[in-house]
């Protein structure tokens, strides 16, 4: 197991109504997952399920879990409690969350990655480092041939084959219509050999032992051949007619265009425009024109949607007869569609039509009347239904044409030639196993149960289809509309909701998975967005059961990331296969590169604990699959090299379709191909047909593409930078974030023809950021005198035209490319600039760049003091030899001599505080001004920064543009004194090195600075706490920082003078006497509007707070100098509302003086000897009501007589009215508000005072509205009792208490 620092940790917070079941959430093995509680969530007892398995048990998809709590601060505390899972096992895994009495609240998935491996040392093969090849297996020939038609890929680096399935085909031959799950295709096998699986699995463990390389096949779970014996042995197995009814029309309307295109074919037609063979628009027409005066009016489809008007009348005429009573039926009349399809068979709900038509009287006058109302409405029933399925013959005849103009009429289609039997009008939808007979006589069949069972639906695609429907259930019109993109050599598989439902196909699939996971290394789920999700869910189930770390890969054509989602989540699909083809033009196939994988150049480093983020799915991306057109056909033969490094400099796994790099000119059809592909051969000649070398097509280019694409996955070159450098020229940057090495590969691709484009011969020069220190590659597609292209009847061969110029591993000097020198773009922006001499389309050139040698240096150093806090930053750190004397110490030292008075400068202060001394927040060009000059500032802005990567966020703009955030970060502390002068130094000293490493990187470790000193502050912070925020939750510690946030000492002190007799007093030379000055620490009422000047402390929010600021975290000595500099402001028996430093106070508050005194009752219960606070000298400001100010020390009572005298006041009443009364002090206030009166009633004990025009207790808002004639109207009056809450009571009983103490002890005389 990792050490923790190095173990990586994901957390989830869970809140209420979270359903994630539609987001992708990527792990890996070895990860820990924790479930957190999300605000919404806290303080309610939740219980976390999860049917990820406990070790050494089987994974059952419906067994759920209960998770267990952990408290690591061993305390029952919802903001740090969690509970996890230690990800061991490869799958998808389910998690829901809820409490007693709601089952679930939220939930969602994980997907566990599998850890693939290869070699006889079984060493790791990561999923980027993937490249793989597809070959047909059909195509292949004898097994003991394969290893030599491997060989290609092998010596064209790939590490990964991908084999259609090996089973024994159907009489279609296509790859994909599988006769028998069960069985090796015996096409593989000499005659009077019998290879079985168990040989196929020999062969697969040498690939992976001795080649390095693993294999998967693809799995067919959602159709089998029409030819299959086990289908026909069990036709419940399929969509058939008797246990699918509600395909009956679509069946009726099947056979009889098959019987049109017999007629077709036979010329029947041809006297109304339709000839055989189908060549233009108005033969088109003609078809429509057959279809609805011929076919339409035959089969009558309508009949099966509709009711027997006469027999449900004459039923209806029944029920009226024999009674007439209520029925309890609603009204309104439907038909209802019968279960079995049958002509005419619909029903009419009796019930609803006795409620709806209801006769006058019994008369039979009445009754039929009434009939014929109902037989009006089964008529105009009857119409709707006609229409609807003319609506969806409309449909129907559409799509016939449709596929008409395909087959026989578009460029891009397999140009079928005239309609036949071998290639009739349209595919298919059903089988039909038995002889021609006429259409009528077809019809007959529906009656025989024994003959319906045999008609099968067949399987294929719909366009724009809900991938989560099955097309194929009830519910569906899809057969009926023509809408299916038939394959008629399959047959649609019926799995129902689960084994019960059909037992038969259920265990054979599950054989067939058993066999394929026992084999393969991993599997391709053929068809996934059409296969039922619970069906694939159990299947790969199944074979993790078998093969645990299963590689899994689909090709989806959801259409939405979302939906995707869906099947990636539920079935822990691996990687997603995606296709360079599906581009257009070289910019988005560079797009495509930087979507699939990797993180931008210059990403910040992310911490080992963080959150779980969603991602997307893995990516396999290829440069073509092999069931899509050849790109030789569609762009041009010298663009497979381009596009092919394009592939390959993505940060994902990447692959190839046999064929591709052998430049075949065509798609190798999964259907009609029947050649062998050629066997490896290192000497073969160009012209050879049966084998093929180096030399053939683009093999050595991609060869080379392949081994630098795995180097890269291997060695750490997870970022990625796409330029568009022109319409045709791409380059990639692969960068490594530790070493900061770079791979620049830049392609010039060809997606037009050069005999129809003319490609610009001036190729622009490129400037390469850093030292270029190798050519890994140059290669270039060229024509040569091998011979014309020629389909050979027996192999399947590529064009003996063009091959690959290639060089590798080329020393700067003697390169193609005319390198210009290196340049300087700024003070540490080194580029080197190129120009390309034969960059002609079709070529590729590979760059290995270094950072220049004095910024590598600097970055190495700067990495070695960075992994004093992290072991991320060891690789590519160098050891400083010459350390600058700020850095000698380490950070967590100088640390360490901080007060947290020091912290609040360091971390915080607001903009008015920072102003008082100067200076302010910093103001980030084109955004907003940081809410605090300090740390927290920028960490709060970094860390949604940091989370999502955003490197266009203006805050890295203006660090890549200047110095001036670092500068002003490191200055505003090295001017002060003491410790905090030393952070700064040292803060300046590491900021240093970014003035000298190149600007794309200086975010990335600005953050990584700022993180280090933030985290370094934090730890030495709490240490200054009490035991109980040490030993607390995170949540109480990120409230303790809520005392350092708001608790400082400004340039100007806010706090009158305390009594310097006491020791323990902080002082400072002021900044503008430069005499000595007392420098206690005070409290901020608020921030910002709160935070210096007269308007910082008051007394109210002061004492309300101070508890839990200060004694609570620890800060006693500072409680008490606050506690006692408002003493010493007692005035008139009351502590001030607004301080005002004292000279300024206004004495308008009449419950702060119990937030007070219940202070120091706190102080003496909390604080070690804390009943000393009470024989603390104060020095009275105002010893008389009416007196001026006194200074420090001319009047100076123990705090026990203070409190004395403002018991006693209160007793005795106050009255006064507020000195300089008036706008002066308050523009809003009335005359009458100014007077400030309080008392005691004897009778309760309760304090009473005020009038309606004051407010002096703590709902203070005072009215400012002419217009809404509240001005100098309290918001809500106090008058009277000062408070009505327990809490003032709570005071008043404190107060007391107090008072009996300092009587016991002496401190006070009774009077």
């Amino acid at each position: 197991m990792l050490p923790q620092h190095l173990k990586q940790i994901r957390v989830l917070m869970l809140n209420d109504k979270d359903n994630l079941e539609r987001t992708l959430f990527r792990l890996e093995q070895g990860f820990e997952l924790q479930f957190r509680l999300g605000p919404s969530l806290q303080g309610r007892r939740v219980i976390v399920h999860t049917n990820y398995p406990l070790e050494g048990q089987r994974f059952n998809r419906n067994n759920f879990r209960v998770l267990a709590w952990n408290y690591p601060s061993g305390r029952e505390d919802d903001s740090d409690k969690f509970c996890s899972l230690e990800l061991q096992i490869a799958g998808s895994y389910q998690y829901y969350f809820g409490y007693a009495g709601v089952e679930r609240l939220g939930g969602g998935y994980i997907v566990v990655d599998p850890v693939l491996r290869v070699g006889a040392d079984n060493h790791v093969l990561p999923l980027d480092c993937i490249t793989i090849q597809t070959y047909l297996s059909k195509c292949l020939g004898f097994l003991d041939d394969w290893p030599d038609r491997l060989e290609v890929a092998k010596e064209s680096g790939y590490n990964m084959i991908h084999f259609t399935p090996l089973q024994t085909l159907g009489e279609s031959r296509s790859c994909y219509s599988l006769a028998d799950q069960l069985t090796f295709n015996p096409d593989f096998s000499k005659e009077g050999q019998k290879w079985s699986w168990e040989d196929v699995g020999a062969l697969v463990e040498k690939l992976r032992t001795e080649w390095n390389m693993l294999c998967i096949t693809d799995v067919v779970y959602n159709h089998t051949a029409a030819n299959s014996v086990w289908i026909k042995e069990h036709p419940e197995c399929g969509y058939n007619l008797l246990n699918s009814p509600h395909l009956r029309p679509a069946w009726v309307l099947d056979r009889a265009l098959w019987h049109l295109t017999t007629e077709v074919a036979e010329g029947r037609y041809k006297d109304k425009g339709l000839p055989a063979d189908i060549t233009d628009e108005s033969h088109l027409n003609a078809i429509r024109g057959v279809f609805w005066q011929d076919v339409v009016p035959r089969i009558k489809l309508w009949e099966f949607f509709q009711v027997k008007v006469e027999l449900a009348v004459e039923q209806f005429r029944v029920q009226l007869q024999k009674d007439q009573s209520k029925s309890g039926g609603k009204k309104g009349l439907s038909i209802i569609q019968d279960p079995q399809y049958r002509r005419y068979g619909n029903t009419v709900d009796m019930d609803s039509a006795l409620e709806t038509f209801v006769p006058h009287s019994s008369s039979p006058h009445h009754i039929e009347e009434c009939c014929g109302w109902l037989r009006q409405r089964l008529n105009e029933l009857n119409d709707e239904q006609k229409h609807i399925v003319h609506q969806h013959q409309e449909q129907a005849v559409n799509c016939v044409v449709g596929n008409v103009v395909y087959e026989r009429l578009a460029d891009h289609g397999p140009k079928l030639g005239p309609v036949s039997r071998r290639h009739p009008l349209v595919t298919r939808y059903f089988t039909y196993p038995y002889e021609d007979m006429t259409l009528e006589e077809e019809m007959q069949l529906l009656d025989q149960p024994d003959k319906m069972q045999h008609f099968l639906a067949h399987n294929g695609w719909v366009m724009d289809d809900d991938p989560l429907r099955n097309f194929a259930e009830p519910g569906s019109n899809v057969y009926l509309r023509r809408e299916l993109v038939c394959w008629g050599d399959s047959v649609k598989l019926r799995y129902g909701n689960g084994p019960e439902d059909c037992p038969y196909l259920w265990e054979h699939m599950k054989t067939y998975t058993e066999i394929t996971a026992k084999h393969f290394h991993g599997v391709r789920l053929d068809n996934c967005h059409s296969t039922p999700l619970h069906v694939a869910e159990s299947m790969l189930g199944v074979a993790r059961g078998v093969c645990p770390n299963l590689y899994v890969v689909a090709e989806l054509f959801t259409g939405s990331e979302e939906l995707d989602n869906i099947f990636v989540t539920k079935l822990g699909i691996t990687s997603l296969i995606r296709e360079a083809m599906s581009a257009h033009d070289s910019h988005e196939e560079g797009r495509l590169v930087y979507r699939y994988g990797g993180e931008p150049v210059g990403a910040f480093v992310q911490p080992s604990l963080r959150p779980l983020v969603p991602s997307i799915a893995h990516a396999m991306f290829l440069d073509v699959t092999h069931d899509n057109e050849c790109p030789i056909q569609l762009r041009s033969v010298l663009d497979s090299l381009p596009s092919s490094a394009i592939v390959s400099m993505a940060c994902c796994a990447t692959g190839s379709t046999r064929g591709y790099d052998e430049l075949v000119p065509h798609q190798i059809s999964v259907v009609k191909e029947e050649r062998l592909y050629p066997k490896w051969n290192p000497a073969a000649a160009p012209s050879s047909t049966g084998e093929v070398g180096p030399q053939t097509g683009i093999i050595a280019g991609k060869r080379a593409l392949n081994k630098l694409h795995q180097e890269l996955a291997a060695q750490g070159f997870v970022q990625v930078y796409v330029d568009q450098v022109d319409a045709d020229i791409v380059a990639i940057t692969r960068h490594c974030p530790s070493t900061h090495q770079s791979v620049v590969t830049v392609s010039r691709t060809a997606f037009w023809k050069p005999q129809t484009h003319q490609y610009d011969s001036n190729v622009a020069p490129m400037f390469i950021p850093g030292q270029i220190e190798e050519i890994i590659l140059e290669a270039r597609t060229v024509e040569r005198n091998a011979g014309t292209y020629k389909e050979d009847a027996k192999y399947i061969n590529g064009m003996l035209e063009y091959t690959v110029e290639i060089k590798e591993h080329i020393p700067v000097k003697i390169t193609v490319v005319k390198l210009s020198g290196v340049t300087s773009k700024g003070r540490s922006e080194f580029v080197q600039e190129i120009h390309f001499q034969k960059l002609t389309p079709g070529s590729v050139i590979s760059f290995r760049v270094s950072l220049d040698p004095k910024a590598q240096k600097l970055v190495g150093v700067l990495r070695y003091y960075l992994s004093q806090f992290s072991p991320k930053y060891k690789r590519g750190s160098v050891p400083d030899e010459n350390p600058p004397p700020a850095l000698q110490k380490p950070l967590a030292q100088l640390m360490s001599k901080l007060t947290l008075a020091d912290m609040n400068i360091l971390l915080f202060r607001c903009e008015s505080e920072e102003q008082e001394d100067g200076g302010g927040s910093y103001s980030i060009p084109g955004w907003e001004s940081l809410k605090y000059a300090g740390l927290q500032g920028l960490m709060s802005v970094l860390a949604n920064i940091r989370s999502s990567n955003d490197l266009g966020h203006p805050l890295c703009a203006n660090l890549r543009e200047g110095d001036w955030l670092s500068d002003y970060v490191f200055k505003r502390l090295i001017n002060r004194d003491g410790p905090l002068s030393q952070v700064g130094q040292w803060l300046g000293a590491m900021f240093d090195y970014l003035k000298h490493i190149p600007r794309y990187l200086v975010p990335c470790y600005f953050d990584a600075i700022l993180v280090s000193t933030y985290t370094t502050a934090l730890d030495s912070t709490f240490k200054l706490m009490s035991g109980f925020v040490q030993n607390g939750s995170s949540f109480v510690r990120h409230l303790a920082l809520g005392s350092v946030q708001m608790c400082g000492a400004g340039r100007f002190p806010a706090l009158p003078p305390i009594s310097e007799k006491l020791s323990d007093v902080p002082f400072r030379l002021s900044a503008i006497t430069g005499k000595k000055e007392q420098c206690c620490v005070s409290m901020a009422a608020g921030l910002p509007h709160f935070s210096a000047g007269i308007f910082r402390c008051w007394g109210r929010d002061t004492f309300i707070a101070l508890r839990g600021l200060m004694l609570i975290t620890g800060r006693h000595a500072e409680a008490r100098n606050i506690i006692l500099a408002f003493a010493g402001t007692l005035r008139h028996g009351l502590i001030p509302n607004l301080l005002g430093e004292g000279r300024c106070a206004r004495y308008n508050c009449r419950d702060a003086v119990w937030w007070w005194l219940q202070c120091i009752q706190d102080y003496t219960n909390h604080v070690p000897d804390g009943q000393q606070i009470l024989r603390c000298p104060v020095t009275r400001m105002y010893p008389t009501d009416d007196c001026e100010p006194c200074g420090p020390g001319e009047v100076e009572q123990p705090l026990h007589d203070v409190i004395q005298e403002a018991l006693q006041r209160h007793l005795e009443g106050i009255s006064f009215r507020e000195r300089d009364a008036g706008p002066k002090i308050d523009m809003h206030m009335r005359d009458e508000g100014f007077t400030v009166e309080a008392k005691v009633d004897h009778a309760t004990g309760f304090v009473m005072g005020g009038n309606r025009f004051n407010c002096g207790t703590w709902m203070d808002k005072m009215g400012e509205s002419d217009r809404a004639r509240n001005k100098g109207m309290p918001a809500t009056p106090r008058s009277g009792v000062t408070e009505t809450t327990g809490q003032v009571v709570k005071n008043g009983t404190a107060s007391v208490s107090l008072f009996v103490f300092s009587c016991q002890q002496g401190m006070i005389q009774p009077r």
